[in-house]
């Protein structure tokens, strides 16, 4: 069960500066003072432990039409 409790960014992701408050009605946003740019945070979902997620090194065949 959850509390409702949501973890806070310690710094803006487009400043770095630490000056952040909640943003809005809305859960998720936040305006850093410094830049004054306002942002919105949220969870995208759980990673497959099994998936590769780097991007492939490997070019694929190229297919000449005949």
């Amino acid at each position: 069960m959850s509390s409702g409790n949501r973890a806070v960014p310690f710094h803006c992701p487009y400043c770095g500066d630490q000056d952040l408050r909640p943003h809005g009605e809305t859960h998720g946003e936040w305006e850093c003072r410094s830049c004054q740019r306002a942002f919105k945070l949220g969870f995208i979902g759980i990673l497959n432990p099994h998936h590769d997620t780097a991007p492939s090194t490997t070019t694929p065949e190229r297919r000449d039409a005949s």
